[in-house]
């Protein structure tokens, strides 16, 4: 399998909470699709506590996975918006 783009994207986007707004993460995003993965190598900045967690109302908002060969959070429905 083919591992994601080692370089990496450029584009930085804040990544919020659907429910409370609360920022979870800046993030480069490749490509101009739906926020489906991040890619935890890609994080550039992390504002949670526990991995998929919001820690402003605790709700979870991702979940581990393993795409590609590289660990990732898999986003949960429309629990993130981003911008």
């Amino acid at each position: 399998m083919a591992k994601p783009n080692a370089k990496g994207p450029v584009r930085t986007v804040q990544i919020y909470c659907s429910k409370c707004k609360f920022q979870l993460f800046k993030y480069r995003k490749g490509g101009k699709g739906a926020l489906v993965k991040c890619f935890k190598e890609r994080i550039v900045e992390d504002f949670t506590h526990e991995e998929g967690i919001c820690p402003s109302c605790h709700g979870q908002f991702a979940r581990n996975a393993l795409i590609r060969g590289a660990p990732a959070l898999k986003i949960v429905g429309t629990k993130v918006t981003m911008k």
